[in-house]
């Protein structure tokens, strides 16, 4: 009688995880009608997004979903991955968080993963865009992406204007001519303005996204999951990927090298952000959220902005972007409520509003269908959101440091750049190990 009771039991809890999956894929309407199955109680969200934003519409979106509440606590981003730590250790963490890419990696064995069974790879990928596979794993879906917020190129068109440049560059190759005609020296050749911040590190704002996007241009996805392991894809064995990445590490860090004739930048520099707003430097980097900061900085600025330059002669064109995506709890003491919260969060209005309130694109292919036309810089971003990738960062701290090294070590000369990759290739691996 017992096992016949558990048995039940799994049955019933089997259920409405499926159904709660259908609802990502919106395939089942929730809501309060009469005759359909609806979510109950409270469930808690996790994120770093402040109250201000976030308050309004998660109040917005408990008024149209009547038969159970989400409450939202937000979290200081400094404290955030240790927080979420100790209250699953504790047995008293949220029902589900909103989880940015580069958690992913070291969140992913306290996150309910979807398994294909339920909801299958194909749905996913039409429903989200490309970035979102980032949330993809051999087993199954670690979260359903919300945001993207691609990786741009920022440019002041009246430095294009006042030289006769009609278009931004779309390759990077066009930036070596750039160099010359922008960046000027003093009499001690010192950089006074420059055409662009590339070749550093720790004056670059976003300088590891700028080289990945050039990584990946060329062909490498960063990190590989072969069967539930994974690996760095820097250099893979047998492949000789250090001869095709070798060259795209010297041409960035050849615009910090003074001998070199597109030298535009130095370590002594402010860092490049603020040297772009003070209009001392023609193009810059920048993700699509950064734009009001920008605009905050110097609103008399003629700012413009355009997809991220390309590799010449490349099938595809690719930018970065960083991902977030709304994960489940593997503690969660209300599953069902949660899947089919997390389900309705992540498409249809409130993905809409959340993402515009973040000055981010929705990571929903038929949201990003809704192209908007009443202002000079979002359709930019919708458009580079859907060539956008992301990749699993195993430690943001650890990467960040071992792609500081291998700029560094090309500057120096203690490294030849294929070298340098080889030797980040064997470091990545050992994060990825551990």
């Amino acid at each position: 009688m017992k096992s016949n009771f558990k048995i039940i039991l799994i049955v019933i809890f089997m259920f409405f995880m499926v159904f709660g999956i259908f609802v990502f894929s919106g395939s089942i309407p929730i809501g309060g009608d009469k005759g359909k199955i609806v979510a109950q109680g409270i469930v808690v969200l996790w994120g770093t997004v402040k109250n201000d934003i976030m308050s309004p519409l998660i109040q917005e979106f408990n008024n149209v979903n009547t038969s159970f509440t989400v409450k939202y606590v937000q979290k200081s981003p400094d404290s955030f991955d240790r927080d979420l730590l100790e209250a699953l250790a504790g047995g008293v963490g949220p029902d589900m968080f909103l989880l940015p890419d580069d958690l992913a990696y070291s969140y992913s064995n306290k996150i309910f993963t979807t398994p294909y069974s339920s909801y299958p790879l194909a749905s996913f990928k039409n429903n989200y865009a490309q970035a979102g596979d980032v949330f993809l794993t051999s087993k199954g879906v670690l979260a359903f992406p919300i945001s993207i917020d691609p990786l741009m190129m920022y440019y002041n068109r009246t430095a294009l204007n006042n030289n006769n440049i009609v278009y931004p560059p779309a390759y990077w190759d066009e930036f070596i001519d750039l160099t010359s005609l922008f960046t000027i020296k003093d009499s001690n050749k010192q950089i006074v303005k420059s055409a662009v911040a590339l070749g550093q590190f720790s004056n670059i704002t976003n300088a590891k996204d700028i080289l990945t996007t050039l990584f990946m241009q060329a062909g490498s996805a960063i990190v590989k999951e072969d069967k539930g392991f994974y690996r760095s894809d820097l250099d893979e064995f047998g492949t000789n990927k250090s001869e095709n990445l070798g060259p795209i590490l010297s041409f960035y860090t050849s615009f910090a090298d003074p001998l070199k004739e597109n030298y535009s930048w130095n370590r002594s520099l402010p860092m490049s952000i603020d040297f772009f707003s003070a209009e001392k430097t023609v193009f810059y980097f920048g993700f699509a959220s950064e734009l009001k900061t920008l605009i905050n900085k110097n609103p008399n600025q003629n700012l413009a902005v355009a997809q991220m330059p390309q590799i010449k002669n490349v099938d595809s064109s690719i930018t970065s972007a960083r991902v977030t995506g709304i994960a489940i709890s593997s503690f969660s003491k209300n599953f069902n409520t949660a899947l089919i919260a997390a389900g309705l969060l992540s498409s249809g209005d409130f993905a809409q509003k959340f993402s515009d309130a973040l000055g981010v694109v929705p990571a929903r292919r038929d949201l990003l269908a809704k192209k908007p036309i009443d202002d000079a810089h979002t359709p930019a971003f919708y458009s580079s959101a859907l060539i956008s990738k992301s990749w699993l960062d195993p430690s943001k701290t650890d990467t960040d440091n071992i792609f500081r090294n291998m700029i560094n070590n090309v500057l120096s000369n203690n490294m030849t750049p294929k070298e340098a990759i080889v030797d980040a290739n064997g470091k990545m691996h050992l994060l990825l190990i551990k």
